[in-house]
């Protein structure tokens, strides 16, 4: 999920900056800190998006920059349980789909591609569904429901499912909705 949060913090200023307007080096330094971090609790940081307050600077001994205390807006991701999500996958490996979601990897294990029984090929890198005849492979644009999430201490996972209603790769989600609109026409 993508948020925008209000953050207090402090900028660290270094002196190639001092000649800049003071709000403009903030936000640069502050770019620097936070963007592209991950921090367990909030999230990924992707891009500071503008600075809201700047407090008098303090210098701290033998450190030429000078440390502003600053509050600004910062937009985050962080994938939330049972939060649906488009990814695309990067990797097909024997146990599973690694998918991008946002700036993050995730994985759809092989049990939870799809309810079907599923041949392997590893030589192209592809995952078969035996009665559907649907095929999984890399650079398909997938529709997936997170069941897992674990942030920090070095280990990022993020578990992803395909094994239910409307959710898979586009191209079987598309198939789903005709079968479905047929057996609704049939009822009527």
């Amino acid at each position: 999920m993508l948020k925008i949060l209000t953050i207090k913090d402090e900028a660290r200023v270094p002196p190639t900056k001092f000649d800049m307007e003071l709000n403009q080096a903030v936000k640069e330094s502050l770019q620097d800190q936070f963007e592209g971090k991950l921090n367990p609790d909030i999230g990924v940081f992707l891009v500071v998006t503008e600075v809201l307050n700047v407090g008098e600077g303090k210098i701290i001994p033998e450190d030429g920059a000078i440390y502003y205390p600053a509050e600004f807006r910062v937009m985050i991701f962080k994938p939330e349980i049972n939060e649906v999500m488009l990814g695309e996958v990067v990797d097909i490996t024997e146990f599973g789909a690694f998918t991008r979601i946002g700036p993050i990897d995730a994985l759809v294990h092989v049990s939870q591609i799809m309810d079907d029984k599923i041949a392997y090929d590893g030589k192209n890198a592809v995952f078969t569904g035996k009665k559907t005849g649907y095929r999984l492979k890399e650079g398909d644009i997938i529709r997936t429901r997170v069941v897992g999430v674990s942030l920090g201490k070095g280990r990022n996972k993020i578990s992803l499912t395909m094994r239910q209603p409307f959710l898979g790769a586009l191209d079987w989600v598309e198939k789903e909705k005709k079968l479905s609109d047929k057996r609704e026409k049939k009822k009527k």
